[in-house]
């Protein structure tokens, strides 16, 4: 299977990641433990974490720093994980229980709160300004993105630049500065931390756009979430987008009002018209296009192992069905 090749070549980095992640999250408050207990060990492919683990060994990392920011870049992602659960009402994720049901809205928010706060402590700790830089842009950018989706639900209208412009900062900025800090811990050259950029970019416009393409595609047991979640919640995400783009009449005024009443109520009827317009290849051929892109940014970096596995991964994130 290429996913587990892919993390053989980074096993010792992420088990040494997850060691270091642990270490990082004591607390005196048991709460804050027991929630972030419950959260690390609800699955997750670590996606983000290897990017930058495979970035970094292949442009010859040799010190212990790419551990500490992979870390970094995991906590970041749990803490955006519990932040959206609550904005979205999520019940299921990776098959669990969401925290905000378990434990409330208020312990969900503060304890990812809590786990930004521990990620920015690590970064300052690392003592490079061109790292703490690059977090400092990134951060207030993925929560534009939260942001710009909120406002933007319950819109029929959203375009599918508007929507690029929702996922290149929720998702794909992650992946984007996971291979990009890999990369600046490794080489002083700017072409090769360039291309490691792009290719973090593109991964994580695949990814997400994968994502977006399950919902209406696979079952909650194979993703581990409820169908049909975006439209419940108002979210036009591209297969929506495209489907009405595609549709008329009656079928176009389902879809419409769907999106704006965020009601899954007609998601049978839904679903026949995602699939009669094409909506989920078109979306898929879109991943896959990014995917292509992120593996030719990776030609300007040396062949190894690393970049193979790099090269694979975009071809496990438009093929995955999870």
């Amino acid at each position: 299977m290429p996913l587990e090749f892919i993390r053989s070549l980074v096993r010792e980095d992420l088990e040494f990641t997850d060691r270091f992640i642990v270490s990082q999250l004591q607390s005196n408050i048991p709460m804050i433990k027991e929630v972030i207990e419950y959260v690390l060990t609800c699955g997750g492919k670590r996606t983000r974490p290897m990017v930058l683990l495979l970035s970094a060994r292949a442009l010859n990392h040799r010190n212990q720093k790419h551990i500490d920011l992979a870390a970094v870049i995991e906590l970041i992602h749990t803490a955006t994980l519990l932040h959206d659960d609550v904005v979205d009402s999520s019940t299921l994720r990776r098959g669990h229980k969401t925290a905000n049901i378990i434990w409330g809205n208020d312990t969900s928010v503060l304890v990812g709160d809590f786990l930004y706060s521990r990620a920015f402590q690590i970064v300052v700790d690392l003592k490079q300004s061109t790292v703490l830089d690059i977090f400092a842009k990134a951060t207030p950018y993925i929560a534009e993105g939260e942001i710009l989706q909120l406002v933007n639900c319950n819109n029929p209208d959203t375009t599918e630049q508007f929507y690029f412009d929702i996922i290149e900062r929720k998702t794909a900025k992650l992946f984007e500065i996971a291979a990009q800090l890999g990369a600046t811990l490794s080489t002083e050259s700017q072409q090769e931390i360039e291309s490691m950029r792009q290719y973090g970019l593109h991964l994580g416009l695949a990814y997400q756009l994968i994502d977006d393409a399950l919902d209406y595609s696979q079952s909650a047991d194979q993703t581990g979430k409820n169908v049909g979640q975006d439209i419940a919640e108002g979210k036009p995400t591209l297969p929506l987008i495209h489907a009405m783009q595609k549709s008329k009449g009656a079928e176009l005024d389902l879809l419409r009002q769907a999106i704006q009443t965020g009601s899954s109520k007609n998601l049978a009827n839904i679903l026949e018209i995602i699939e009669s317009t094409n909506a989920i290849k078109y979306t898929a051929a879109t991943a896959k296009h990014h995917a292509m892109r992120a593996k030719q940014a990776l030609s300007q970096i040396a062949r190894s192992p690393y970049r193979q596995a790099m090269e694979m991964l975009s071809d496990f994130v438009v093929e995955r069905t999870y």
